[in-house]
């Protein structure tokens, strides 16, 4: 049975209903975590080679075991920019917290300023933190020495999802406005080779306002990491320090130095790996992704849940139109259509769409539309489809349980056999249709002395129905039947019904077959006293 027998408006209704709460599930971010599984899986594989235009140097365990403890004088960072600024360097990030002053000599400070100034294309961030547990946050910038020789500060705010893993990335933020670009993002504008018109993402919606004591964030995209850590190829702090590492390797890239050596500096987890990686390369994949224009844009909720609905709708609306002899295909095109959209707006448009609410509601949906047909068919298997009143293969069913919860309670249980007198001689002269007419008629009342719970009124063939009464004694059994012959001769076209009945107490050597056979001779000799009326079985 599929919806084609339902006409158009509930099959529009239906999908209608379906595709609402879809877009209201996708809304919601209740499918977040699923589809944020989906996005690792695909992310995982969509992997890219690097063009060599990012450099990461590493202050690394050699570095720290030649060099001395973390953290080092500011006047070893003033020597390798030196190196670097011979080297021709396109620009350096420098992924370091230098808001105290040097704590071995602040002159170091003026050294660091100066190096910093005479290069002009250094970088350093801004960290969000908080000055206490239930205090606001606060911006931390470099010290103010080293601060005023800058060409730029970006922040390093890192969105970690609730796993652990940074999938995205706000290229604006600032305390209580979005005014520092990303660490990467400030580093490439030194170039122009991001405008502000072109910065990609998703904007924080115009009507919420900032607070002043808040981290207001803007420009959400999705980070298209490169590879697994160790994608990024690293250069020791040291070898580029010692002039080990030739001019060519620098010259023209993008740098980001940052510490990697054990215990300063931990990782986080990525879609495209579960071993951590580090901040120096998560900088490397920023720059390099937005240097290609690489950035992933998440929809916006509207036009997510658009999509959603849309999806749903169409799906829901083709498994229930007629002509679909399988909705379980139209279901599974349906989930298929919603990661195939994802996959194909991630890849051709650098969109993403989170598909795991279509498609959810999809399959919920063909599921809930399968459970109404087993019931559906679980009714007919024990259902006459006539009388609408149970078939034998239920009554056989039935009569065995309650045989045995009478035995074990130690009370009366009746059965009435029903037979339609002369049914045969009003079904040749009246026709077969007027014969099904009459046994509805027939069924009907029966249902109605089938009162409660553990009665159960059947047909058991042909013209002929019964009726299983728990706890319930002869005198009781014969009301009932009184009650069934009163109701039909109330008719247009009274029918006369004959009736036996077998009351008893079950004992072991009770069964279905001994109750039958003696109900059904209580209904031979109803018959045999001229029909229309009911006999209790008696030993003879």
């Amino acid at each position: 049975m599929s919806g084609s027998g339902l006409p158009w408006t509930w099959r529009g209704a239906l999908a209608g209903a379906a595709a609402v709460a879809a877009a209201v599930l996708s809304l919601g971010d209740v499918t977040q975590r699923a589809d944020d599984l989906f996005y690792d899986l695909h992310a995982s594989r969509w992997g890219y080679p690097v063009d060599g235009d990012v450099a990461m140097i590493a202050i690394d365990d050699r570095s720290l075991g030649v060099i001395g403890q973390w953290p080092w004088p500011r006047s070893v960072h003033a020597q390798l920019l030196e190196r670097l600024d011979d080297s021709g360097v396109r620009g350096i990030a420098f992924d370091l917290i230098l808001s105290e002053p040097d704590r071995n000599d602040p002159d170091n400070d003026l050294l660091l300023a100066e190096a910093m100034q005479r290069n002009g294309r250094v970088v350093l961030p801004v960290i969000p933190t908080m000055q206490n547990q239930s205090g606001p946050p606060i911006e931390v910038l470099p010290n103010p020495v080293i601060a005023s020789s800058v060409a730029a500060l970006g922040h390093t705010d890192v969105e970690l999802e609730p796993s652990g893993a940074a999938r995205e990335l706000y290229l604006h933020a600032g305390l209580g406005e979005s005014r520092w670009p990303a660490l990467a993002l400030a580093l490439l504008r030194l170039d122009g080779v991001i405008t502000d018109d072109e910065v990609p993402g998703l904007r924080r919606p115009d009507g919420q306002a900032g607070s002043p004591y808040r981290w207001v964030r803007d420009h959400r995209v999705r980070i298209r990491y490169a590879g697994p850590p160790g994608t990024f190829p690293e250069m020791s702090y040291l070898d580029v320090l010692e002039g080990r590492i030739p001019d060519g390797a620098l010259r023209g890239r993008w740098v980001v130095v940052g510490v990697t050596a054990t215990g300063i500096a931990p990782g986080f987890r990525t879609p495209m790996s579960g071993l951590p990686m580090n901040g120096v390369e998560y900088q490397a994949n920023v720059i390099e992704m937005l240097l290609h224009r690489r950035a992933i844009i998440p929809l916006a909720p509207l036009p997510q849940a658009a999509i959603v609905g849309l999806i749903v709708f169409a799906c829901a609306l083709l498994s229930l139109s007629p002509g679909v002899m399988r909705p379980l295909s139209a279901t599974v095109a349906g989930v298929g259509a919603s990661f195939l959209a994802s996959v194909l707006l991630m890849r051709l448009g650098s969109v993403w769409f989170a598909p795991v609410a279509a498609a959810g509601v999809i399959a919920a949906t063909h599921m809930l539309w399968m459970g109404r047909h087993l019931l559906h068919w679980r009714r007919q298997a024990h259902h006459d489809t006539l009388t609408l009143l149970a078939n034998r293969r239920h009554f056989d069913a039935v009569m065995e349980r309650r045989i045995a919860a009478a035995r074990r309670s130690q009370s009366p249980l009746s059965l009435l056999l029903i037979d339609v007198d002369h049914f045969k001689r009003y079904n040749d002269s009246e026709g077969h249709l007027a014969g099904d007419r009459l046994l509805m008629r027939v069924a009907t009342a029966i249902a109605r002395h089938a009162r409660r719970s553990g009665d159960l009124a059947a047909r058991f063939g042909g013209d002929e129905f019964a009726l299983i009464l728990p706890d319930t004694p002869a005198a009781g059994a014969g009301r009932i039947a009184e009650g069934i012959l009163a109701a039909m001769r109330e008719q247009p076209t009274p029918a006369g019904l004959s009736i036996g009945i077998c009351t008893c107490i079950p004992d072991a050597a009770t069964t279905p077959r001994l109750m039958l056979e003696q109900a059904d001779k209580a209904l031979y000799r109803t018959k045999q006293n001229g029909r229309n009326g009911y006999m209790l079985y008696a030993p003879a």
